[in-house]
């Protein structure tokens, strides 16, 4: 089989992979790939072959079946996304009980609040134009989970550059830093709960058992809290931006939810479909020869889950690559598949719904606001995040 370079796909992969996985798909759902940096993986890109990935014990989520060790999981130690059944079992489970519906409604108010602050923000720009990104699409979701987990608000730029660094790495040496930076700030932040712990979640894990009397270690304390913060916020963020766009870029779309907000929730959903927020899921590695989709994976390779690639097969959805808010969209892989399934998605679905509906209500003339020298959108790196640095908006 063929090994596919990514990087001579050039810089439109990044801003629109969608037509290249097309093309990757009728060749077959499964294939050896390798990247810009060298690095060579088996990349999916069928939604049957990745909703059966997603489930199969024969890919390990642990680095240590091919004897590697992540950046994050050295410096920071193993979390969840990182973990196996009965170790990825014993950690949700801890982490669950106060991941709570309950807690994440009583939130409601205080997103409310935090939306309706930065729009009147964004309403005083001179001009009538901002960067969504950065007025909005950002500052609500870090907000919210930095509040959560109890991040006083002036830390909270330092911890967008390290987070924006570990999602979206602009190179080893910067995301080196980032991530050594973050170990030691949230040792010094869950030592400051230790001394006075509040009403917040992080204080709240600090204090959890279960009922063996099972608790988080150090280690894993902050190995949790890294992947809240980092996880928590990240997709959020690119959710309201992608979907925001789609929205801009189909009128019609648009005139209908406006038209009938009773809409949003299938709206939400069929974003996160078309354009969702994470192209890929963090790697698997096989434990034995996988047949997959006509092929066989290797034992001991990694594999990348194409979670928006397989959004957009043919074969699950009719003309995916059409943008519709009233399509049934059941079945997306925007939050994976399974054991790993996003603890956080009623969290990041209930942000989205708030931010949409707000952002919508309170600026009826939205726009996007093209660069006039034609400038491209700024589409962050790699396969992980799927989102832009900068969204300009107008009025």
């Amino acid at each position: 089989m063929t090994v596919i370079d990514l990087a001579e796909f050039g810089p439109e992969f990044n801003a629109d992979p969608y037509p290249f996985y097309d093309r990757m798909r009728a060749r077959g759902p499964v294939h050896e790939v390798c990247d810009r940096a060298g690095n060579r993986f088996w990349l999916i890109v069928g939604h049957t072959e990745a909703k059966k990935a997603l489930t199969d014990p024969r890919f390990s989520k642990s680095a240590e079946t091919v004897g590697m060790t992540l950046l994050d999981e050295e410096v920071i130690g193993r979390h969840m996304l990182g973990l196996d059944p009965p170790d990825h079992t014993r950690l949700r489970r801890l982490v669950a009980r106060e991941f709570t519906v309950r807690r994440m409604d009583a939130l409601r108010p205080r997103i409310e609040d935090v939306a309706d602050g930065l729009l009147d923000g964004m309403a005083a720009e001179p001009g009538c134009r901002a960067d969504l990104v950065g007025a909005f699409a950002f500052p609500l979701p870090i907000t919210v989970i930095c509040e959560l987990l109890g991040v006083p608000t002036a830390d909270r730029d330092r911890f967008r550059d390290w987070s924006n660094e570990v999602v979206a790495p602009t190179g080893p040496d910067t995301e080196k830093a980032a991530v050594h930076g973050l170990a030691a700030y949230l040792d010094a932040l869950i030592e400051d709960k230790r001394r006075s712990a509040a009403d917040d979640l992080l204080s709240a894990l600090l204090r959890t058992s279960d009922e063996d009397g099972d608790r988080l270690s150090a280690t894993e304390l902050r190995a949790m809290a890294y992947l809240l913060l980092v996880a928590g916020h990240e997709t959020t963020v690119n959710l309201i931006s992608n979907g925001v766009r789609a929205l801009l870029t189909h009128p019609d779309q648009l005139d209908s939810l406006r038209a009938d907000f009773g809409l949003l929730d299938g709206a939400i959903e069929e974003m996160l479909r078309y354009d969702g927020p994470v192209e890929t899921a963090t790697y698997r590695f096989t434990r034995e020869p996988v047949p997959l989709g006509g092929t066989v994976i290797p034992a001991g390779r990694a594999v990348l889950v194409g979670l928006a690639a397989g959004d957009r097969d043919p074969g699950k959805y009719p003309d995916p690559d059409r943008f519709d808010i009233r399509r049934d969209p059941a079945g997306h892989l925007a939050f994976g598949h399974g054991i790993h399934f996003c603890l956080g998605a009623p969290l990041a679905r209930l942000e989205a719904r708030i931010a949409l509906r707000s952002l919508l209500e309170r600026f009826p003339g939205l726009a996007l606001d093209p660069d006039p020298s034609g400038a491209p959108l700024d589409w962050l790196p790699g396969l992980l995040m799927r989102g832009v640095r900068r969204l300009p908006v107008r009025w």
